[in-house]
């Protein structure tokens, strides 16, 4: 991979949160959670420049304090619960592009409701999408602990199963043993990374061909379970290196 590619981590944190009051901020193992997604941008051999976007100058404050950059503050109206990551793609790269002539070649997606990473594993899907030149964006995910061939949506008081196109049309599918049926999986938080290229010429952040980034199931932080089972999550061996960076900031 060329040293000269500008590869930038977004990590997205606004203020309001109804699950968990300031969760993006919320203390986990002694260091904020925000920051463990900021640690693992600055471990990668390949990440060389992270920024936070958010509305909060709370955060800012925070995210500065573990190293990261907040050229700017995020506005209100494109914050809010029903806000789209999309809306922030385009602040953060207009931003950028206006006001120091920079536009990154990838764009590296950490939410920082996920925690527990591996820098390696980041770098891994950076390696992935750089030698694919017809992925238009990845997506992590892990296997789904229920099959999605077997769940439906309700039209008035009637069923419909969900991928019914790849099967006979008299199939029943839906019945079939989870292991004769086509693997399914949830998309998760561990690492996305959208092309700027395609975010300007389609205007979606992934495009027609999302390549496929599989992890182990993941800490997704979105009430207090989610909480203890990262905490436990980060106290296996492989994600020391992200306690130690942090803990070395915090020394500073």
């Amino acid at each position: 991979m060329s040293k000269n590619k500008k590869i930038l981590a977004l990590i997205p944190a606004r203020g309001g949160s109804k699950g968990i009051p300031k969760k993006n901020i919320i203390n986990l193992g002694g260091h904020p959670l925000i920051a463990y997604s900021i640690a693992v941008a600055k471990l990668s051999k390949f990440i060389n420049r992270t920024i936070v976007t958010t509305d909060s100058e709370e955060i800012s404050g925070i995210a500065k304090k573990y190293r990261a950059e907040v050229p700017f503050l995020r506005p209100k109206r494109i914050s809010g619960d029903k806000s789209l990551d999309v809306e922030f793609f385009h602040h953060a790269l207009n931003w950028l592009k206006k006001n120091e002539g920079y536009e990154p070649d990838l764009i590296v997606h950490l939410r920082p409701i996920t925690p527990a990473r591996e820098a390696w594993l980041v770098d891994k899907a950076i390696s992935e999408i750089t030698n694919d030149r017809k992925a238009t964006a990845l997506r992590s995910a892990h296997a789904a602990r229920y099959n999605g061939y077997k769940t439906f949506r309700k039209e008035k008081e009637y069923i419909h199963f969900f991928g019914k196109e790849d099967f006979k049309e008299k199939e029943e599918y839906y019945n079939y043993p989870r292991q004769a049926l086509p693997a399914t999986y949830n998309p998760n938080g561990y690492v996305d990374i959208v092309l700027p290229k395609i975010l300007k010429k389609t205007g979606t952040l992934h495009g027609k061909y999302i390549r496929a980034f599989i992890t182990e199931r993941v800490a997704d932080i979105d009430d207090i379970e989610d909480v203890r089972f990262a905490k436990e999550l980060l106290k296996e061996k492989k994600y020391m290196p992200l306690k130690r960076l942090l803990d070395k900031i915090n020394r500073c």
